[in-house]
């Protein structure tokens, strides 16, 4: 793992090798990153868009930059930088610029244990680029979030003929997991990838579906049909109730809690199993609806109570809200058509530094911050650190 710390975005670019021959390097690259990253901070999102963008602040990037030669690349120039680039050099350098960032962030939304040992939430999740798709090659990146601030810990891609249950031991070895809870869904519940979280020295929140039958019949049976006394249940349950109205929705939720299958469950290192039930009524038609989940996790009642793992089971939805969603509707990357070489992945991973940068700045509304730092080439080139601010 790189232990190399980076306090700007253009310092851990400035380690990604220039893949260009060296008659053909008319522009400095590390020159040719900075234009790409504030056109993404701008909210472009097609390799046309990155370039007009460029070339309509082009007197304001060479008063800025002053590169050797007083001129600004092409549209081919940029398409072929982010076809040609080592992705793989790229996410190792993004993933130790975020860990600087991450390091800085640990006060947001811990847990502390009954020890006193202070836990952070990582969700883990995939999710395939669409526009990469119908071109008929399809790329599904899987992603580690620090859920109290929001920043991209590390990416990988899902091999051809592989899936993201596959991908996830590779990017979760490139994290430090001490200290940590890593939450995932029921796709990458998977016993071999809890042992690895335990090996690492983290916890783990799993949530269980019927891809995972047995278990899961287990702990439907065991809530559905408790068989404990007054006593037991004294001893090996409990249970949290909250409730919320936003959005113009009410929320019910109850999240129940038991030692009782620990012995019984091939699970490594299951400290309690979960129920979760959540009711939601939409004001406005009177519509309910209701979900029932269950999970296991690593952490036991002696660690936590049930309200903190209720906070980190929420929490894990950090990954779609403040990191899918940004990229797919703000950013536009579902809509982009970009398909050759590494282009996809590339801007994928430059997408996720960004919104991290802004995240670390304090932006909690992404489109509000595009339209800033669009607006301002000094800002955008102050932000992923290409100027002293």
């Amino acid at each position: 793992m790189d232990e190399q710390k980076y306090t700007t975005l253009m310092e851990s670019l400035k380690d990604v090798p220039d893949p260009r021959h060296a008659r053909g390097k008319r522009y400095p690259w590390l020159f040719l990153l900075a234009l790409i990253c504030c056109a993404i901070a701008s909210g472009q999102g097609t390799g046309h868009g990155i370039a007009h963008w460029i070339s309509l602040r082009a007197t304001e990037f060479l008063e800025q930059l002053k590169p050797p030669r007083w001129r600004i690349s092409s549209e081919s120039t940029i398409r072929r930088v982010l076809r040609i680039m080592d992705v793989h050099a790229l996410e190792q350098r993004l993933a130790s610029y975020a860990r600087s960032l991450a390091d800085r962030a640990t006060e947001d939304n811990p847990i502390t244990t009954r020890s006193g040992e202070t836990l952070q939430g990582i969700a883990v999740d995939g999710k395939e680029l669409r526009g990469v798709r119908a071109h008929g090659q399809p790329l599904c990146l899987v992603s580690a979030v620090q859920q109290g601030s929001g920043v991209v810990l590390a990416q990988t891609a899902v091999e051809q003929k592989t899936n993201e249950i596959t991908a996830a031991p590779q990017l979760l070895a490139k994290c430090s997991l001490q200290g940590t809870v890593t939450t995932v869904d029921a796709l990458l519940a998977q016993r071999h990838l809890a042992q690895q979280i335990l090996e690492q020295k983290g916890h783990y929140l799993m949530v269980i579906k019927e891809n995972q039958r047995e278990s899961y019949d287990a702990i439907a049976l065991l809530f559905d049909c408790p068989p404990w006394s007054n006593q037991e249940r004294a001893e090996q349950y409990s249970v949290h109730r909250s409730h919320s109205k936003a959005h113009g929705r009410l929320e019910s939720r109850s999240l129940e809690s038991s030692t009782t299958l620990c012995g019984y469950l091939n699970w490594p290192g299951v400290g309690q199993v979960l129920r979760r039930r959540c009711k939601r009524v939409i004001l406005r038609t009177g519509e309910v609806s209701e979900k029932t989940t269950y999970a296991v996790t690593s952490l036991s009642p002696r660690d936590v109570d049930v309200p903190q793992i209720e906070a980190l089971w929420r929490g894990h939805w950090a990954i779609e809200n403040r990191l899918h969603y940004v990229r797919d509707v703000t950013m536009g990357e579902d809509a982009g058509q970009i398909h050759t070489g590494r282009a996809p992945q590339v801007l994928a991973a430059l997408r996720n530094a960004i919104i991290s940068s802004l995240r670390a700045r304090g932006w909690t509304n992404i489109s509000d911050a595009i339209r800033y730092y669009g607006a301002s080439v000094q800002h955008a080139l102050e932000l992923i650190g290409a100027l002293p601010t």
